[in-house]
């Protein structure tokens, strides 16, 4: 028996954007999403870059649990 796949959505959420539009727009600009990690002071670690996600709100792409 084949398996069936539905594909529902394409999304991205990542150091370079948080859609897929602005991802897009971003690589083909060439922009990095890499760079000093500004979450917490990662001053006592050895690695003090990373491709953070910024501004993302998850209440923006899923509702809210009860």
């Amino acid at each position: 028996m084949a398996r069936r796949v539905v594909v529902t959505g394409i999304g991205l959420v990542c150091g370079v954007g948080n859609t897929t539009e602005e991802v897009w727009k971003n690589l083909l600009a060439g922009k990095s999403g890499v760079g000093r990690i500004a979450q917490f002071d990662a001053s006592s670690h050895a690695c003090q870059i990373a491709a953070e996600v910024k501004n993302f709100d998850p209440l923006n792409f899923v509702e809210k649990r009860k």
